[in-house]
C-alpha cells in the first residue's frame, strides 16, 4: 500500500469545483430508467448511452472521475476506443462499483447487508490493470421502528472496511458510501441520529481494519427529512444538521465527502449542496464537500437522448448545463440561473 499514491488521489477526486459521475448503474437499474423514457436496454444502447456522457467536450471542467459500472469498464465505444480511454484523455479519473448488491439480512429479512467479497482481491487486481484508481462500495440503512438496527449496522459496516481495507491494499482509493436512505416519513431529527450512529459504527469498523483515512473518501447522504414527511427542511437547515453530525464522527484526515442525491430532485440536490458549502466555513468543516451523483446528473441528459443518438449534442448540452450547476453549488455559489 503506497499512503502517498492513495493520497494524491484522493484529493484530486475532490479537486476545487469538481466531483463525481456515479455512472455505476446496474444493468437491472439502469433497464428501469431506460423503460421510463422508452429505450430497449440491451449493451448496445447501454454503450451508446454512457459513450454519448463521457465524450461531452468540457465535461472534465466539471467531473473529476467517474464510476463505471464491470460491463462499462470492458466497453469500446462505436470507433473502438475503450470507454476508459475517453475518460483518461479529458483528465477524468475511472473508478469502478465492485459490491455485487444489498441483500435480506438474515434471519429476520427486514434489513439488508451488502455482498461482495468473495473473489474481491482478484478483481481489484484485474480492474486497476484496467485503469480503476478509484471504487465504490454501497451499504443501505432504513430509517424508523427500530430500524437500522444494531446488528445491521455492524454487518455493513465490518463489510464496507473489509473492502476499503482491499481496496488500499491494490493503491485504490476506497469510496465509502453508507446511505441512510430518504424512504419514510421520519423528520429531520431522526434523520441525523440515524445518521451519526451509522457513521460511527462505519469508521470505527475502518479503524479495526487499519484503513488509512487520508486515502479514502465516505459518500454519505445528506441529513434530510423523509420524504414523506410533512415538514420538509429546507437548504440551510439540511446544511447545518448534515456539517453538525459529520463532526461528531468523521475524521479530519478523511480529504472529502462526496455527497450521493439519494431521491432528491435534480434542483434539491443541487441546491442543499450549495448550502452546505456556503455552511461549510462557518461550521468549521474540515473536508471538501463534493458530490458523486447519478440521477441529479443524468436524469436530464437520458431524457433528452431517449435512445435516438441524432439527440446526443442535445443530450450533451444538457448534461454539461447539468454538471455546471453542480459545479457551482460545490462552490457555494449556484443560482438557478448558473
Amino acid at each position: 500500500m503506497d499512503v502517498q499514491t492513495l493520497a494524491e488521489t484522493a484529493r484530486q477526486l475532490v479537486a476545487d469545483g469538481k466531483g463525481l459521475l456515479a455512472a455505476d448503474e446496474s444493468t437491472r437499474t439502469i433497464t428501469k430508467r431506460f423503460e421510463k423514457v422508452n429505450v430497449e436496454s440491451t449493451a448496445r444502447t447501454r454503450r451508446d448511452y454512457r459513450e454519448m456522457l463521457f465524450t461531452t467536450d468540457g465535461i472534465g471542467d466539471f467531473l473529476s472521475g467517474v464510476i463505471l459500472y464491470d460491463e462499462t469498464i470492458r466497453q469500446e465505444g462505436k470507433d473502438g476506443t475503450p470507454l476508459v480511454q475517453h475518460l483518461t484523455d479529458k483528465g477524468i479519473i475511472p473508478g469502478i462499483k465492485v459490491d455485487t448488491g444489498a441483500k435480506p439480512l438474515a434471519p429476520s429479512g427486514l434489513e439488508k447487508v451488502t455482498e461482495g467479497l468473495d473473489g474481491l482481491r482478484e478483481r481489484f487486481t484485474e480492474y486497476r490493470e484496467m485503469g480503476a484508481r478509484f471504487t465504490k462500495w454501497r451499504a443501505v440503512y432504513s430509517v424508523g421502528h427500530g430500524l437500522p438496527s444494531r446488528q445491521c449496522m455492524r454487518a455493513n459496516a465490518h463489510a464496507l472496511a473489509r473492502y476499503a481495507a482491499l481496496a488500499q491494499e491494490q493503491d485504490i482509493v476506497p469510496v465509502v458510501e453508507p446511505e441512510v436512505l430518504i424512504d419514510g416519513d421520519h423528520d429531520i431529527a431522526a434523520c441525523r441520529a440515524a445518521t451519526e450512529r451509522v457513521l460511527a459504527q462505519v469508521f470505527a469498523e475502518l479503524d479495526e481494519q487499519q484503513v488509512v483515512p487520508e486515502g479514502m473518501l465516505l459518500k454519505p447522504n445528506m441529513v434530510l427529512s423523509g420524504k414523506e414527511a410533512s415538514n420538509q427542511a429546507g437548504p440551510d437547515e439540511v446544511a447545518r444538521e448534515t456539517i453538525a453530525a459529520f463532526k461528531r464522527v468523521v475524521p479530519a484526515a478523511v480529504p472529502g465527502i462526496v455527497f450521493l442525491s439519494g431521491g432528491q430532485s435534480d434542483e434539491q440536490a443541487t441546491l442543499n449542496l450549495d448550502a452546505i458549502n456556503r455552511w461549510k466555513d462557518e461550521m468549521g468543516a474540515p473536508w471538501e464537500l463534493s458530490f458523486s451523483y447519478a440521477r441529479a446528473l443524468q436524469q436530464a441528459p437520458m431524457q433528452t437522448w431517449a435512445g435516438d443518438n441524432d439527440n446526443a449534442r442535445q443530450a450533451q448540452q444538457a448534461f454539461l448545463a447539468r454538471a455546471r450547476a453542480t459545479s457551482a453549488a460545490r462552490q457555494g455559489r449556484y443560482t438557478a440561473a448558473a
